[in-house]
């Protein structure tokens, strides 16, 4: 939110210090192995716990019904265990909200009970599914889409590193980066990161005998048929189930498929970390900081902005986690000119906002004060203070889309000559008492815009953007002429950055904004008029200005000079690139 909307909140915000110290307390009673609800929020909903073998059968099957019994028990949620197929009926399970498979193994339903389940997930159902289900019902299609993999080997019990992926979901946000711990590790017959959200990996490297390599998944997410499954590959032990981690994983699993929780399980892969811990490449904007605790930045102070200063971005996908503790602001800003000014990238990028309270168009998931997001489908998809949440913010051109822990929320088309989509991007810190935290900040370039390279740039009848007189001198005029493939035809172009030839930079005089100001060679010094994005309509804009690099007059003959002008789309402001 720009400072100039900032609120008065201090009579509301007191009752957020009161969530924050419940929530901390209850993390706290989890991590001693203590019952206490997960999230106050929760309604009260029915589980049902199979537990049928028809192959191996583990010792820990009683365990881990009285782990779930206890944790149902301390959070919101009846639980009735059995071994009897003949619960799989139609009327049976729509009593429950979520069926957990535990410690299953071989063919265990019948075909009409097989019936049943299918579409008491298809009608919405959630599926749980506990170290051996992966070793259940080979021969049903359905079931190995739901359960993500089967079961292929494992060596011996022993410890090992579980790395933890994906952050937000409720079944790890409590967990570490690196979570060591025993038990029986499973290799899989294929990898389900292609269909399932991988939440952990097991490090091969920290214990002997796994098959997988490197990208070894151990628990996942995923929507299917209609319906969510998640599924762990730990709990082989009787010990595994009076572990506090533990419970609180399995916990998080079995509010995610009763659909208590809400989480991004759509696959995902070839994204690149901005942050997960290190900030190198981030630059502070304005007062205010963020604090850098387990690969976590919470947000203090401000109003300020944390952003990706060591490039920007066109055509992407960009993934982030956050967490409020209560009534709090932020933002995710995009699509701004480097600047120093946190209030400049407010006026020149467009906010993601975070804030629930807010008026429709400020509130979390509106392109703020611009458009609002489809408040159902937000409401829906949104977790309550307290509990993780993950945006999309995917830019293709100049169409921004935000979707929230999975869900397509906001939809909107920048038709701004002065703004682009394209440039960097930050995240907000609002003020004190504002206490967002984030996690996990990724992306993925999707490319489709201007490719980095070097050669001519031409634009109007074809001809090309000329140094005059081929002079490396501050201050040489740039104009267009006809290509003829000198030195002073040569531009090396950087995606969303700066555009060189001769050692120097395209340069906006004086770094001036009127229609008029002269384009220039100068020698480079990362300034905003030495900022250039190539849009998709062929326009080179600069963002400091909002204004696109035009020939002056619409003027074709040689020695036409360039100049800075109110972006209209014309020819003269169209160019071609290497």
């Amino acid at each position: 939110m720009p400072v100039t909307e900032k609120r008065a909140t201090d009579m509301r915000r007191k009752p957020r210090f009161l969530l924050g110290g419940v929530t901390a307390a209850l993390t706290a009673l989890a991590l001693l192995g203590q019952p206490g609800p997960a999230q106050a929020a929760d309604t009260p909903y029915d589980v049902l716990v199979f537990s049928k073998t028809a192959g191996f059968r583990h010792d820990s099957i009683p365990a881990g019904i009285q782990a779930v019994r206890d944790l149902g028990a301390a959070n919101s949620f009846t639980v009735t265990a059995t071994e009897d197929g003949g619960h799989f009926t139609t009327a049976n399970l729509s009593r429950y909200e979520a069926v957990i498979f535990l410690n299953t193994t071989g063919d265990v339903l019948n075909d009409a009970q097989q019936s049943a389940f299918q579409s008491y997930i298809g009608s919405g159902g959630g599926f749980v599914g506990v170290h051996s289900a992966a070793d259940t019902e080979y021969n049903w299609p359905f079931y190995g889409d739901l359960v993500g993999a089967y079961f292929a080997s494992h060596p011996a019990v022993q410890q090992a590193n579980i790395k933890v992926e994906g952050r937000a979901h409720a079944a790890t946000a409590h967990l570490p980066q690196t979570w060591t711990r025993t038990d029986e590790w499973y290799d899989f017959r294929t990898n389900p990161r292609t269909t399932a959200r991988v939440l952990t990996t097991l490090d091969e490297s920290s214990y002997s005998g796994g098959t997988m390599g490197a990208d070894h998944p151990h628990s996942w997410c995923k929507t299917t048929a209609g319906g969510r499954s998640f599924y762990t590959g730990g709990g082989h032990s009787q010990a595994s189930y009076a572990e506090p981690a533990f419970r609180a994983h399995l916990l998080g699993g079995i509010r995610y498929a009763a659909g208590r929780t809400k989480a991004d399980c759509r696959p995902e892969s070839g994204y690149t970390a901005l942050y997960n811990g290190s900030t190198t490449g981030w630059s502070q904007a304005g007062p205010g900081s963020f604090t850098n605790s387990d690969a976590t930045l919470t947000s203090t102070g401000g109003m300020g902005m944390l952003w990706h200063s060591a490039r920007q971005f066109t055509n992407y996908s960009l993934k982030l986690d956050w967490k409020m503790p209560g009534d709090d602001n932020s933002g995710v800003i995009v699509g701004f000119p480097p600047t120093n000014d946190p209030q400049s990238a407010l006026d020149n990028g467009y906010e993601v906002q975070i804030d629930a309270t807010d008026a429709p168009d400020r509130t979390t998931g509106s392109i703020y004060a611009v458009k609002a997001p489809d408040t159902a489908a937000r409401d829906a998809a949104l977790n309550p203070p307290g509990e993780w949440n993950t945006f999309e913010v995917l830019v293709e051109g100049e169409r921004l889309q935000v979707w929230l822990n999975g869900v397509k929320i906001n939809d909107f088309t920048n038709t701004d000559p002065a703004r682009s989509l394209a440039g960097h991007i930050g995240i907000q810190n609002h003020g004190t008492g504002d206490d967002v935290s984030f996690r996990n900040i990724r992306i993925k370039e999707l490319g489709g815009g201007p490719t980095p390279g070097e050669g001519p740039i031409t634009g109007l009848a074809g001809k090309c953007l000329d140094v005059r007189n081929g002079s490396s001198a501050d201050g040489t005029a740039v104009q267009i002429s006809s290509c003829t493939g000198s030195a002073g035809q040569r531009w090396t172009v950087a995606a969303g950055s700066t555009v060189k030839a001769l050692g120097k930079c395209l340069d906006v005089s004086g770094n001036g904004t009127a229609d008029g100001t002269r384009v220039v060679l100068w020698s480079c010094n990362g300034g905003g008029n030495q900022n250039w994005q190539a849009n998709a309509d062929g326009s080179l804009r600069n963002p400091r200005s909002g204004k696109c690099l035009d020939v002056s007059g619409a003027n074709s003959a040689d020695g036409t000079l360039v100049h800075l002008w109110t972006c209209n789309g014309q020819a003269n402001q169209k160019w071609t690139l290497p």
